[in-house]
């Protein structure tokens, strides 16, 4: 029989835990709420083995610290999620776990015991974080930020319904809570000090988007560029998943995204959030990464006069705008043009790669002879030059 480091069986492992899972399925849940402490619920456990396991005294101690470490922990996972110099983790089967460590991929020594004990722990995380992934979301994405002290965790999953092999899939985006300011970020080579202070005193005076692809680095800029706002300016974030947070900013408001299921219709999306946004009292309005239609709040918003900022995936600074006129263009009566004109309130355009700031464009208005916006490329002293 395989035995855990601690010399519990995994039979036993996984029968305990889908005994909690399934029967004692409430008693989690009111561990997870608060409603009974992290020890009344290891005390109920420890009796539960007591009773039905037969097993000797030491083996019964045994079999609880894997359960607790499983149960507060994410089991093989643990050691990936709590190893600072890994940003992702994609387990692709029970026994193909990748990681990007560094900014590069590369195998996991982790694997599950078997494709049972993986699905056992997609079930397990999912009743954790109040999930459900039946067939009617065979989808899922969702965020703990609460388990971890170092980091947010974002998973999204999808299951063997609509893959096209027969086990989830998992993805985890690991995002640190204590996450770099703009002095971190000079020392990691993201940029120059001169770009720093270029890039703080734009960001205060006008509406910024920062582009590039995936894990390119714009939530982190993002996130240290926010930082640097006074504390008499009232700041609002609207996002999907709760990645970007505050260390110091005293007036700063935070509502993420809250989609709808198969039993549960209530939903709210960015474009819901960004409408409450533009009704409250703020002077920094900031969205964490434009996907949709609320891209049309964030234009409004930014042209009536209002500071903005967002993220936006693009494949260059030059792109950035046409993709937001893209998303804009599926809530509104405006032309491209009209619309592009429009984006002359966004004064400063950054484009990430490799975790690099590339590129760094201010807008200089519409030409109206060209019906295109005019962009000149900033140099890393943060002189205007023209592109």
């Amino acid at each position: 029989m395989i035995k855990t480091e601690y010399g519990a069986s995994e039979d036993a492992l996984q029968k305990l835990v889908e005994e909690y899972t399934t029967r004692k399925q409430q008693s989690l849940m009111q561990m997870k709420k608060g409603l009974i402490s992290k020890e009344a619920f290891l005390d109920e456990a420890a009796a539960c083995i007591a009773e039905y396991y037969h097993r000797s005294g030491q083996e019964d101690a045994a079999l609880l610290t894997e359960f607790e470490q499983y149960i507060f922990g994410y089991s093989r996972l643990s050691g990936l999620i709590d190893d600072k110099t890994i940003s992702d983790i994609r387990v692709v089967s029970h026994d193909n776990i990748r990681i990007k460590k560094k900014g590069q991929r590369m195998q996991a020594e982790a694997v599950f015991a078997s494709p049972k004990e993986y699905r056992q722990f997609i079930d397990y995380i999912a009743t954790r974080n109040q999930v459900n992934i039946s067939n009617l979301n065979a989808i899922q994405r969702f965020t703990d930020n609460e388990s971890h002290p170092d980091f947010i965790l974002r998973f999204t999953v999808s299951m063997p319904l609509v893959n096209t092999y027969d086990e989830p899939y998992l993805c985890i985006r690991k995002i640190p809570k204590a996450f770099p300011q703009i002095k971190d970020l000079i020392e990691q080579g993201m940029l120059d000090r001169e770009t720093a202070e270029l890039l703080v005193c734009r960001f205060r005076e006008g509406s910024t988007l920062i582009c590039g692809g995936n894990s390119s680095g714009k939530t982190t800029l993002l996130n240290a560029l926010k930082e640097t706002l006074p504390d008499n300016c009232a700041v609002l974030v609207a996002q999907q998943a709760d990645e970007l947070t505050t260390m110091y900013h005293p007036d700063m408001m935070f509502l993420h995204s809250l989609p709808g299921t198969g039993e549960q219709q209530v939903s709210y999306d960015l474009e819901h959030i960004s409408i409450a946004g533009l009704t409250m009292d703020v002077d920094f309005f900031i969205i964490g990464e434009v996907k949709g239609t609320e891209a049309m709040y964030l234009l409004n918003a930014a042209y009536t006069g209002q500071i903005c900022a967002a993220t936006i995936h693009a494949p260059s600074a030059d792109k950035a705008t046409d993709k937001l006129v893209d998303y804009c263009l599926g809530k509104s009566k405006y032309s491209r043009n009209e619309l592009m004109r429009m984006l002359d309130c966004f004064k400063t355009v950054i484009f990430m790669e490799h975790y690099r700031i590339k590129e760094i464009y201010e807008c200089r208005g519409w030409d109206e002879e060209s019906k295109s916006l005019r962009y000149g490329q900033i140099s890393e002293r943060g002189e205007a030059c023209a592109c």
